[in-house]
């Protein structure tokens, strides 16, 4: 995640709203679900759903439970604008003014518990969707590099998925794209 903080840093200069590490992530898997539109599906009874547009949902916690709202097209926008489409949404649920219409719809969900301190974890499914996201807090580790070590920072994530729909090869496939557009953010700008 070094770059993506780097990066992250660089536009929070010029964005009219602060970008979290969170709005990177769902920008990235709305990029990488266009690349392999089986994980943006769903499993309608005995056949598939291919989901034409791609709607993440962000799952929140709120007093009663968890909640996600859902940012629609959220492939089509911008840094900028998922981070104020995710606080509008977040003030919304917390202050328990959420339409339905704003917490229905997702064709994928993204779960974070890293401002939480939580390292990695495995989300449960939010249905009719094929896949969640779960990810986990970014931490810094030593690594070897070239016979030399060095830190880094990581952030672990885990891709649950249903297997009527998504299977490990696919899911695994979409995981190295998403790995893809955190690890250079600016692949995601282009």
């Amino acid at each position: 995640m070094d770059e993506a903080m780097k990066n992250r840093e660089a536009l929070n200069k010029v964005s009219p709203v602060k970008i979290s590490f969170n709005d990177m992530v769902i920008k990235a898997a709305a990029m990488a679900l266009r690349q392999h539109p089986y994980v943006n599906s769903s499993w309608q009874g005995n056949t598939i759903r291919m989901n034409q547009h791609v709607h993440i949902g962000s799952a929140v916690a709120v007093d009663e439970g968890l909640i996600v709202p859902t940012i629609r097209f959220a492939d089509q926008k911008t840094l900028s604008q998922i981070a104020a489409d995710a606080k509008v949404l977040y003030d919304k649920a917390k202050n328990k003014k959420l339409q339905p219409n704003e917490f229905s719809g997702s064709t994928f969900t993204v779960s974070n518990l890293g401002m939480m301190g939580i390292d990695h974890f495995t989300a449960i499914i939010n249905q009719p969707n094929s896949a969640i996201l779960a990810v986990g807090g970014i931490k810094e580790v030593v690594v070897a590099d070239k016979g030399q070590f060095k830190v880094t920072n990581i952030m672990k994530v885990t891709l649950t998925c249903d297997h009527r729909t998504v299977d490990g090869a696919v899911g695994a496939k979409f995981l190295v794209t998403l790995k893809g557009f955190l690890e250079n953010p600016v692949t995601m700008l282009v």
